[in-house]
């Protein structure tokens, strides 16, 4: 776990030297400081990481996805601030968010300036020699999951309140939300690194899943870790009302009574500990917490099992390494 956290931070040096040399440019200061504000916030930055990583394990250098990489995370970034105007969020990576330390419509400019500044930063990889079929790819890809992260948070948005939400619907709303700017990162890498067309289905798939897995899990600790890791009190997405694999599957198995009282609980915006415990307690009854886990472990072991084709090596160590860590995680 501290070796993946270790190998993140070696990674994050080069990515957050690049964004800062492409946002040093941006005018007024105001701009510039609320634009960068977030990368500065001490974020995992791993879907540049996996960027440079898949890029290295196809036989490439760093280098060659460095830039891709940096708008990846410029992405990752604008959506974060555009989400927490949407939901009024007062806090982002233990920070008050953008649009609290300025305002939303200044917030909404620094998004949108971080999501021009990626595609820049993506065409701008032909100053350095790349290949411009290998540029015109990875640029792509990289629309391809802007367009999915909206598609997926405009889905769940349209889930509040929607009780008979399917499996499949919610798979497919988590996958566009939270696993497709993840498989961006390591099928653009693979691309900026030279791979071949299955290497680049491989890393695509890895990216896929581990993605998949990352919401999961991120859904699961918040009714099974310890509330000290998680830094919140357990089931604060109950307390929402918030859509997860783990409600999904507990009102798809719940007899009548069960599944009433479960969705009172999600629909009372005062919902008491004790009722969110409760929550918890039918969660268990229905097995759909340890569901939740399982499902989680089957792309984890999913996204190691494509990564066979590719050679040995460090990068392919490391790959293997991050997909364990995000069901590892303990916040």
């Amino acid at each position: 776990m501290s070796d993946v956290t270790d190998v993140l931070k070696e990674y994050s040096k080069d990515i957050i030297k690049t964004i800062e040399e492409n946002l040093a440019v941006i005018e007024p200061e105001e701009l510039q400081e609320s634009s960068i504000y977030l990368t500065r916030a001490g974020g995992k930055m791993l879907r540049p990481s996996l960027a440079l990583i898949s890029s290295q394990a196809v036989g490439g250098n760093k280098e060659d996805a460095l830039n891709t990489a940096a708008a990846i995370e410029l992405i990752h970034t604008f959506s974060l601030i555009h989400d927490d105007i949407m939901d009024d969020d007062d806090m982002r990576r233990g920070m008050p968010a953008v649009h609290k330390v300025w305002d939303n419509s200044l917030a909404i400019l620094a998004g949108d300036t971080l999501f021009s500044k990626a595609f820049e930063m993506i065409i701008s990889s032909k100053d350095n020699n790349a290949e411009p079929k290998r540029v015109a790819d990875a640029l792509a890809v990289v629309a391809d999951a802007c367009v999915k992260i909206c598609e997926g948070q405009a889905s769940d948005i349209g889930f509040e309140g929607d009780f008979d939400v399917s499996q499949e619907a919610y798979s497919n709303m988590i996958y566009k939300k939270t696993g497709a700017l993840i498989a961006a990162a390591t099928k653009a890498g693979a691309i900026m690194g030279g791979a071949d067309d299955e290497q680049v289905h491989a890393l695509y798939e890895y990216g896929r899943m581990i993605g998949t897995a990352f919401q999961i899990q991120d859904d699961y600790l918040d009714v099974a870790a310890e509330a000290e890791d998680l830094g919140r009190p357990l089931g604060s997405d109950i307390a929402k009302g918030k859509m997860t694999l783990m409600v999904v599957k507990a009102l798809a198995e719940a007899d009548e009574s069960d599944r009433a009282r479960l969705v009172e609980i999600l629909e009372d915006e005062n919902s008491s500990q004790d009722d969110v415990d409760e929550a918890i307690d039918l969660f268990n009854k229905y097995g759909s917490i340890e569901y939740a886990h399982n499902v989680a472990l089957e792309n984890i072991n999913g996204a190691k099992e494509v990564l066979e084709i590719l050679p040995d090596s460090e990068a392919k160590q490391q790959l293997i390494d991050i997909a364990d860590f995000v069901l590892e995680r303990k916040s």
